[in-house]
């Protein structure tokens, strides 16, 4: 009998003995050991859930929301205010006491100032040493782990592929089946975005499409109030004439023509197609994504604390679709970089458009997203995390980037940022990490993107190396970094 060893001497041939990723690789050239294909499938499919885990935090989260600040808001501008700075660093906006001692928000943030108590703050997120200047680059490497091709400081990148990593989403919705007849994973109300690259790491990639999201981008304008009222999801309904009875003798006869089929017609099966029909059949039927998209349900006066407007009314949607039995819920911030009217990405009028538009929209409806799942019990097992792709630069009027920057506006900075997670085991009232004077740089505990991509995985009982495979079938993992077990109770 052929014995290969793996990590540790142990015998991979023994069948007690779960190999892990790497034990994977070592018989990568296995065909002339004698390994059949049938018998490296077999060690791929057991290698795909890695069995080192653990710590503080593990598998606490069973779903996941993440407000995407798409468009990369000031750090200096909201939670991270400097004081004793040059007057072209200092923000324009007053600091406030929060809930925690000696920690300050600027006076744009007031409803989470009164709520940081119940959340962890990562005040030392970067991309050192590499910084991805490019919104798309560095939205993509948010959301997949992984950098793309064709990285410029300032210009467009290639439009999405099938061959592109998977979405953070998509990768936990395969690993974590939801168990509920609801749809698994759900973006909204637009796609990620930066002028005509639109939708870059926001796919399931090489996973296939069956792992993609199911999106709601209503049509309309961004920032309309009402937007959200038109959500059409004509197909998760069941039209006049069909009713389920019919709908599921369909499925019967389906069943009854497989069962004739030729063995080698029913090969199909590996694709899982019939999985795949069950699962749209019964959440047509069970009428539960249906129900969880009637936002009109909810009292007017929690509606009106979210925010009658595209942003807070879909905070509040992923809110209701957590509660149906939705696993990943991406709330993408309304309005796309390289533009105007509400956006993140204030090269120009940042003390106006922050303060009117872009803040207090924010402000009320993530700071009422957490009050109202923690209230209701939900945030034990529902992360949050609120991130955008970068911060801004610490100097106004500065061009870090090729952009034109007006004196009273910051450029891309994708060295020093914060970002907010809360629920699932993470710790309350706590804050990881520190940046140094100016806010330009870590000066403790630095976190990569990466790192937060693993930290999520770990939070799903998932190791962040656990293998997946591309459309070569080469094995990579879900991302190159570990997890921040600091940021766990």
């Amino acid at each position: 009998m052929l014995s290969i060893k793996g990590a540790a001497g142990k015998d991979l041939c023994d069948p007690s003995l779960k190999p892990t990723r790497r034990d994977v690789l070592r018989v990568g050239g296995s065909g002339m050991l004698g390994l059949s294909l049938g018998s490296m499938l077999n060690l791929q499919a057991q290698a795909s859930e890695s069995p080192v885990g653990g710590g503080p935090g593990w598998g606490k989260a069973k779903s996941i929301i993440l407000v995407y600040l798409q468009g990369g808001p000031s750090h200096i501008d909201l939670w991270d205010p400097k004081e004793h700075v040059p007057d072209n660093v200092k923000s324009v906006f007053n600091p406030i006491s929060t809930k925690i001692p000696g920690i300050q928000f600027t006076e744009n943030l007031p409803g989470l100032a009164q709520l940081n108590d119940r959340f962890t703050m990562i005040r030392s997120m970067s991309y050192t040493p590499n910084g991805l200047f490019n919104h798309t680059a560095a939205i993509y490497q948010m959301m997949t782990g992984y950098t793309t091709d064709k990285v410029s400081p300032s210009g467009q990148l290639e439009p999405p592929s099938p061959k592109d990593f998977p979405n953070f989403g998509s990768n936990l919705i395969r690993l974590r089946p939801v168990d509920e007849p609801m749809l698994p994973f759900v973006m909204l109300p637009r796609p990620l975005q930066e002028s005509n690259v639109v939708g870059k790491g926001g796919s399931a990639g090489f996973l296939g499409k069956a792992y993609d999201p199911y999106t709601l981008y209503p049509s309309g304008d961004d920032m309309d109030m009402e937007k959200m009222s038109r959500i059409k999801i004509d197909d998760l309904m069941l039209r006049p004439e069909v009713f389920s009875v019919r709908l599921q003798r369909r499925a019967r006869l389906r069943d009854l023509i497989n069962k004739q089929m030729p063995t080698i017609n029913k090969a199909v099966e590996s694709y899982e197609l019939d999985e795949y029909y069950d699962r749209a059949l019964s959440l047509i039927v069970s009428g539960r994504a249906r129900e969880a998209f009637d936002i009109a349900s909810e009292p007017v006066a929690l509606r009106e604390r979210y925010g009658q407007n595209t942003f807070g009314q879909s905070c509040l949607l992923a809110r209701r679709l957590v509660e149906a039995g939705t696993r990943v819920v991406e709330v993408v911030w309304p309005k796309v970089a390289n533009s105007d009217n509400h956006s993140w990405d204030q090269h120009s009028g940042l003390s106006k458009r922050m303060k009117d538009q872009s803040a207090p929209m924010f402000d009320a409806g993530f700071s009422t997203l957490i009050a109202d799942l923690d209230d209701r019990g939900m945030l034990d097992e529902t992360l949050v995390v609120g991130v955008g792709e970068f911060g801004r630069s610490p100097q106004r009027g500065v061009s870090t980037s090729g952009n034109n920057n007006s004196a009273d506006g910051r450029d891309h900075w994708p060295y020093c940022y914060t970002c907010v997670v809360a629920g699932a085991g993470t710790r309350r009232g706590y804050v990881h990490g520190k940046s140094d004077k100016t806010a330009s740089a870590p000066l403790e505990d630095p976190v990569h993107p990466g790192e937060l991509l693993a930290s999520i995985y770990h939070s799903f009982g998932i190791h962040p190396e656990t293998m997946v495979y591309n459309h070569l079938n080469q094995p990579r993992e879900l991302v190159k970094a570990q997890a921040v077990t600091k940021l766990f109770a």
